[in-house]
């Protein structure tokens, strides 16, 4: 793997952790990151619970807003796509029948700094 792969993996990695943890402190339980659909359907990044809710988020992390904010890169099509996979997601854990929420939470580390955006309800 080139070094520039490395370096976005690594950074979409960390990303992932900084927003686990934030939804946590937030008051939601993780219980799902990483979640493969079968075949080549998709992944999500974080399945999440608020109170009743099931809580699908994307994770977007940048170094720079040289391409513009993170929340532009979760795009409608996105959205759709995220909405099956929790379908799938819900069927392969024999989850009762749920109210759905989209989330994105946006990472943007900076000069060692962290900042973190949650978008709540993403339609």
């Amino acid at each position: 793997m080139d070094r520039w792969a490395e370096y976005r993996r690594k950074t979409g990695r960390r990303g992932e952790e900084l927003a686990a943890a934030y939804l946590e402190r937030a008051g939601m339980r993780v219980v799902s990151r990483n979640w493969r659909a079968p075949g080549r359907a998709g992944e999500i990044d974080i399945v999440a619970r608020d109170g009743p809710v099931l809580v699908v988020a994307e994770v977007k992390t940048r170094t720079s807003l040289r391409h513009g904010h993170p929340v532009e890169a979760i795009t409608a099509d996105k959205r759709r796509r995220l909405r099956a996979l929790a379908r799938s997601w819900a069927e392969q854990y024999r989850c009762p029948p749920f109210p759905l929420r989209i989330d994105g939470v946006c990472v943007l580390v900076v000069g060692g700094r962290v900042f973190v955006s949650h978008e709540r309800g993403m339609t």
